[in-house]
């Protein structure tokens, strides 16, 4: 069995949105929290700095950790594998920046991931696909 650490960023607007992400990867769709692996060598917040720099082209702040996994949880891609989530709230002046949609998973045929967002007030965990964000969500509209 192997470690799979993953690294993600809940990023709020001004009008009390998060922001979220849809993806279709290994034959699945599925919609989480901007963020990705943890690689070689890398730092956490590091990981999270690039993760956002590659999928959004945004700068962003690593603020204060929100969530790590207490919890044992197998990937959904690899059952051999288990799943370290790290989560930090962050910030960017640039949100305007962002390319968002209105629609869930509204990218074109060769595109990977689009991002939208959602209100807090709206958000609930049948919003995300993996059981870790889905435990982040509770944590999110709990301390709202």
């Amino acid at each position: 069995m192997a470690f799979n650490i993953r690294v993600y960023g809940i990023l709020r607007n001004d009008k009390d949105e998060i922001l979220l992400s849809d993806e279709r990867r290994f034959g699945k769709r599925f919609t989480k929290f901007p963020g990705g692996g943890l690689e070689q060598g890398e730092g956490i917040k590091d990981c999270l700095i690039r993760e956002f720099e590659e999928e959004l082209n945004l700068p962003i702040e690593v603020k204060e950790l929100i969530y790590l996994t207490d919890f044992y949880q197998p990937s959904a891609f690899n059952e051999n594998d288990q799943i370290i989530s790290v989560y930090y709230s962050v910030f960017s002046p640039h949100l305007d920046l962002i390319q968002v949609k209105n629609t869930p998973f509204d990218f074109k045929e060769n595109e990977i991931e689009s991002h939208r967002w959602m209100k807090l007030s709206e958000l609930s965990t049948d919003e995300v696909t993996f059981p870790i964000d889905k435990h982040v969500v509770e944590l999110l509209i709990k301390n709202s």
